[in-house]
């Protein structure tokens, strides 16, 4: 398989699995149209192609349903997940949300170094390249940047590190927003980051799980104490 074909489907794979997220735990009402291709694209930032292929492995799974002419539609379903964490109120709750990435992640990390396989890493890789390009860009990309922390995750073949990422999904992304706006304010913020992530990849292509856990956790130590600690 080429690599562009290998991105999509690691791209597409991202796409479904927020969806379906987002279906099972109650987001989506039963046939309730989902946002149009052109809509998804945009809010995932990928391609048509990606959703569509995205979409049809929703189908598949009767996950949803198509109308001629009139789109997607939420299929009913038998239990839904519970979301599993309130709504995140103030600061006081994104520092609660560190500190309990920084109880498991370090942990995926370490595992995900010892059971990685060749398809675990494509996806990080994928999402670390997404990362690389916005900080050419001098851009961040929190989309990208949980790709990459759920890459890791699913890279550990353990999906109870997996579920409690995608039911922290969208804690974890107010963090990000506001961690990637006090790296562009930082000089050499941004780069600095993106080769923390490259070496956490590293660790974990390299099959060195305890370098991989102290990565991670400085990494998260970093990114809390650059919103929460007064820098001099």
């Amino acid at each position: 398989m080429s690599d562009s074909l290998t991105g999509r489907r690691i791209l597409a794979d991202t796409v479904f699995e927020r969806i379906s997220r987002a279906i099972k735990s109650g987001a989506y009402g039963v046939d309730e149209r989902l946002p149009t291709e052109h809509a998804l694209a945009a809010e995932f930032q990928v391609s048509r192609p990606v959703v569509r292929d995205a979409l049809q492995r929703l189908r598949d799974q009767g996950l949803i349903y198509s109308r001629r002419g009139a789109g997607s539609f939420v299929r009913e379903q038998g239990i839904r997940e519970p979301l599993g964490f309130g709504q995140m109120e103030n600061l006081s709750d994104l520092q609660h949300c560190y500190d309990f990435r920084l109880t498991i992640e370090p942990e995926g990390a370490a595992m995900a170094a010892l059971r990685r396989t060749p398809a675990a890493i494509q996806k990080i890789q994928t999402a670390l390249s997404l990362l690389r390009d916005a900080t050419n860009r001098q851009a961040h990309r929190a989309d990208a940047d949980f790709m990459f922390h759920l890459a890791i995750a699913q890279a550990s073949g353990n999906p109870y590190f997996v579920t409690a990422m995608q039911a922290l999904e969208e804690h974890i992304a107010v963090g990000m927003r506001l961690h990637g706006l006090s790296l562009r304010s930082t000089k050499d913020g941004l780069a600095r980051v993106l080769v923390e992530h490259t070496d956490i990849l590293g660790a974990i292509e390299n099959s060195q799980p305890e370098k991989a856990r102290e990565l991670m956790r400085d990494h998260l130590k970093g990114s809390r104490d650059r919103l929460f600690v007064p820098q001099s």
